[in-house]
């Protein structure tokens, strides 16, 4: 940890201790919230200072439909568990740090194409650069999909990991606030006009003074934080659905219990397995593939007896939505598809262009 590190490190936990002594009231609330602001800044000062130290961060290429990163400790059976998914032949051995960069496989489930990253293992205090923490972080970030691999022994170890990954401004399993700042170059000073939160109209005005917007029109229609309204401003925040892969169950007979306990706890799906027996490990794919959000649309040209091929989209696409997908002139030139599956009444149901698929459906397109 460098010098600056430390010492905004300090710094952090005394704008964490006044917070804590200071009793909230209506006087205290614009104070509150100054401190609540001061800590978020300091944590981003103490992330790019890291960055800084360490490098810029793991080189990740993405391909395939979606990608999902692996995010432990150290020995918690990511390499095992990428390589039993994939493709890959991540190292794996009985001691620690034995990923020492990103290891990347893919995995064919239900014709999507997923990329797997098995990311080196995290340690306490990685926010701050501990064990190229930030670079792993930074690299977890850039995925749709996080698994967070803990072991029946430590399970107390996902705290830990989701304290770290909140460090760099990464929301596990929460809707991304619906917050519209609209600056603007008239002299309008910060215009209120929607606020649905209870942040007084005063601080959100100084919040957006601090980052140099004197001039715009906001709107916030969630119930949102002060720190969610930074991040927004920031532009550093990542809404990423995770879910948990409790490993080792095979050492401990009372798995189910601690599954129910985290889940609880976190309301994070939870999927008990033994990378070692091999034990739900279709399960989990099964897990990963509804987190992500993906669904199969299978494709029918419109000549009798064509071949029908999928296609892999995100749930709740459209069916101009697809077109784009495939081709831009397509979407442009759609007038209408016809449609069999979950999603219509009868088969080959005439829709508009803006009827909403379900997973299963064929569709063929009118231009």
């Amino acid at each position: 940890m460098t010098e600056k590190v430390e010492r905004l490190e300090g710094k952090l936990d005394e704008l964490k201790s006044e917070y804590s002594k200071t009793k909230y009231n209506k006087a205290t609330d614009k104070h509150l919230g100054i401190l609540r602001y001061k800590i978020a800044k300091i944590r981003r000062e103490i992330i790019e200072a890291s960055k800084k130290a360490h490098g810029q961060g793991f080189f990740v290429k993405k391909s395939g439909d979606a990608t999902v990163a692996f995010v432990g400790f150290p020995n918690a059976g990511k390499s095992s568990l990428l390589n039993i998914l994939s493709n890959a032949r991540s190292k794996t051995a009985q001691y620690a740090f034995t990923t020492l960069s990103v290891v990347p496989g893919m995995m064919l489930y239900r014709d999507a194409h997923i990329q797997l990253f098995d990311l080196p293992g995290l340690i306490e205090g990685a926010h701050s650069g501990k064990g190229r923490g930030s670079e792993v972080i930074s690299a977890a970030k850039s995925a749709d999909l996080i698994v967070f691999v803990v072991t029946v022994e430590k399970p107390e170890d996902l705290d830990v990991l989701i304290s770290e990954l909140s460090f760099f401004d990464i929301k596990i399993n929460k809707k991304e606030p619906d917050i519209q700042v609209s600056a603007t170059k008239e002299n309008i000073g910060t215009k209120i006009e929607i606020n649905k939160s209870r942040i007084p109209n005063k601080v959100i005005a100084e919040i957006l003074s601090d980052f140099g917007i004197h001039n715009a029109k906001v709107r916030i229609w969630d119930d949102v934080s002060e720190d969610e309204i930074i991040s927004l401003l920031a532009k550093r925040s990542k809404y990423t659905r995770a879910i948990v892969a409790l490993n080792k169950i095979d050492l401990n007979q009372g798995y189910a219990k601690i599954a129910e306990r985290i889940n609880s706890k976190f309301s994070m799906e939870t999927v008990p397995i033994s990378v070692t027996n091999s034990r739900n490990i279709d399960e989990l794919k099964a897990a990963m593939y509804r987190n992500l959000g993906l669904m199969r649309i299978y494709l029918k040209p419109e000549l009798k007896n064509a071949d029908i091929s999928p296609i892999t989209v995100r749930s709740g696409s459209s069916v101009k939505g697809v077109a784009r997908i495939l081709h831009t002139k397509l979407a442009n030139e759609l007038k209408c598809a016809y449609i069999t599956g979950a999603s219509v009444k009868f088969p080959n149901q005439r829709v508009g262009i803006d009827h909403i698929l379900q997973d299963g459906d064929i569709i063929t397109f009118i231009k």
